[in-house]
This record gives C-alpha cells, structure tokens and sequence, in this order.
C-alpha cells in the first residue's frame, strides 16, 4: 500500500486537485490568526471547488470569523464539519479542505473521486455524489488507517486517492 500511495501522489500534480501548497498557505495563515476571514474562506473555496465558492461570499463576516474560531475548539470530527457545513458554501468536501489546512497530520480533502477510490479499495461500499459530515467520518477513518499503514499523512493518502481514481476513471464523473 505504500507504493500505491507513493505512486499515485506522484500523478497529483497532474490532476486538477486543489494544490497542497496553497492549503499549506490557508493553514498558516488559520493558525497564526486563530480563525479564516470570509475572503480567506471564499480563496480556500475557490480553490476546491470553483463554481460553488460564490456562496461564500453571503456569509456575515462575523460568522466566518466566529465558526473558524469555534472549529478549533470542537472536538470530533463530525462536530467540525458539521459546524464549518453551517456556512454557506460548505459542504463536506470544502470543510474537508479547511481541516486539512489546519491540520494535514489529522485530516483529508474528500470529494466524489475520494468516496470511488475507497470504494476500489474495498474500504467502502458503493457510489456517493453528495456529502455530509457523517460521509466525511466514514472517508476519513479508513484514510487515517492507510496513513498509518504507510507512513504518510492523512492529507497525503487523500491526494493519492484522488489521483488513483482519476487515473483508473473511464467515462465522466458523475
């Protein structure tokens, strides 16, 4: 498994996949800050998932600052996506993004591409297009047993995953 993973993080630059640089980039600037600002938010939504980042920008400014701060304190990760889902313009996968940023060592990007490829691999069962924070804890514990198993990060082997699928995809996503 750890070659699958060393191989297929190699093709996730090929991929369309939100850079991991950039979520190094939002994870700093969250940490060093305490929170996200809307507009950091609205970047951070951009990157993953382009045409529904708009939403973000309805969010009071206030209440981005607040939830971002709150995330930090929240245990569970149920409770972290459901809180950040709170948002408008965040559903899993974009509040999977912000988590990760905060913390790679613990968390995943997670989207349509991530569910196919735990599927493949016999970690989950079935076809999923939309997700909520339940979908999120179910990705996110069989993605943490492969970091383990391999010796790379919880956001590494989510990228992997994401390249894998993509590259063994025939026909459309969805």
């Amino acid at each position: 498994m750890e070659e699958f993973v060393a191989e297929n993080l190699d093709r996730y630059a090929d991929t369309q996949g939100v850079l991991p640089e950039r979520l190094d980039e939002f994870g700093r600037q969250y940490r060093e800050q305490g929170h996200l600002t809307r507009e950091q938010l609205y970047e951070l939504a951009y990157e993953t998932a382009t045409r529904s980042a708009y939403h973000v920008e309805s969010n009071p400014r206030e209440r981005c600052i607040e939830v971002t701060r709150n995330v930090r304190r929240v245990e569970g990760d149920f409770s972290k996506v459901t809180l950040l889902s709170g948002l408008s313009g965040f559903k899993a996968p974009v509040a999977s993004a912000v988590l990760t940023a905060l913390d790679p060592g613990r968390h995943a990007v997670v989207d349509t591409r991530v569910w196919a490829a735990l599927d493949r691999l016999d970690h989950l069962d079935g076809r999923k297009e939309d997700f909520d924070a339940g979908d999120y804890v179910s990705m996110i514990e069989p993605i943490r047993e492969l970091a383990d198993e391999t010796g790379y990060s919880p956001a590494e082997v989510g990228y992997a995953l994401f390249a894998y699928d993509e590259h063994v995809r025939e026909g459309t996503l969805h």
